[in-house]
């Protein structure tokens, strides 16, 4: 299927991208300068900022509360941006409209960027926070029963890592992991994967820029052989928990998201892969206003509730 014509439009229109190296600080002006006004955002009972005393230190969370309860199950969202960009703000729309869809009362995780702060401090904030949400669930009104980690891209890495972590910590309370086409493999090895070479070109996210993106990360410390900066390269992937694969036709990452789900499949994990035709990269974050790709909240409610 050929890349969904409004995705294409927009694309079409973007401009050529700054030459020399990239200014983390400008991209994240640039980035914000996009968040919508308080009053045009998704109405919910409640949006609440926090600060999160952790482990790991004071993390800001904005908690999502999508109707008055008694208790709640709870999903902790990573937002995307190659470990340097985005923001509570700029991922704002999918938090709540993960609350809205899950019925879930959403913590999305506020986690320190490179290259200001050096690896682990973004995975190390967002795995303190889901023990906090487990500590403090009371608090939050946790009912004990479902605890989520979610993440777009990056995002998506730090929910597969810290699944992965709280796993051999022997922290059983996570109950679900959704990714959102995932970086899974910071090895940008073009010959690697299919993908890298097939949607290399013209979708948004090009496999050229994939090593500059994440550049940042990667010279604050982050070794591409590590499993936790590369999820894909664990050994062993038994016991983590089930999960939501979503990947998108023409991203060159998405041939590593589905590889990983296969993995999961095989090492006996509950996982689901589901490819969104005639999407790119960040549809979720950029075209989730789009009915037919609106369905990832719909879909995540599902999986959430199989089990």
């Amino acid at each position: 299927m050929t890349l969904h014509p409004e995705i294409a439009t927009f694309i079409a229109s973007l401009p050529a991208p700054p030459e020399g190296p990239l200014d983390p600080v400008a991209l994240r002006a640039a980035d914000e300068a996009h968040v919508a006004p308080l009053a045009e955002r998704l109405p919910l009972h409640a949006v609440d900022d926090v600060t999160a005393k952790t482990a790991a230190g004071e993390v800001p969370v904005r908690i999502y509360t999508p109707v008055e309860a008694d208790s709640y199950g709870v999903l902790v969202y990573f937002h995307g941006g190659a470990f340097f960009l985005g923001s509570l703000e700029t991922h704002d729309h999918v938090a709540r409209s993960l609350a809205e869809e899950t019925g879930l009362k959403v913590v999305s995780v506020g986690y320190r960027l490179a290259p200001e702060a050096s690896f682990p401090a973004g995975l190390d904030d967002c795995h303190a926070v889901v023990r906090w949400v487990a500590e403090e669930g009371t608090g939050l009104a946790w009912d004990g029963t479902t605890l989520a980690v979610a993440g777009d891209s990056s995002g998506g890495t730090f929910a597969a890592a810290v699944a992965a972590r709280a796993h051999d910590d022997g922290f059983d309370r996570i109950t679900h992991q959704i990714l959102y086409y995932p970086s899974l493999d910071l090895d940008f090895d073009v010959d690697r994967y299919p993908s890298l070479r097939e949607n290399a070109v013209g979708y948004g996210l090009e496999t050229a820029g994939l090593k500059p993106f994440n550049a940042f990360y990667l010279d604050s410390g982050a070794d591409p052989a590590d499993p936790l900066v590369s999820p894909i390269k664990r050994t062993d992937l038994t016991g983590l928990p089930p999960a939501l694969v979503v990947t998108a036709e023409h991203d060159p990452m998405r041939d590593e998201g589905e590889l990983y789900g296969e993995r999961l499949r095989e090492a006996g994990v509950e996982a689901t892969v589901s490819r969104y035709e005639g999407a790119g990269h960040g549809f979720v974050q950029h075209f989730s206003w789009i009915p037919e790709y609106h369905a990832v909240f719909t879909q995540t409610r599902d999986f959430l509730g199989r089990s």
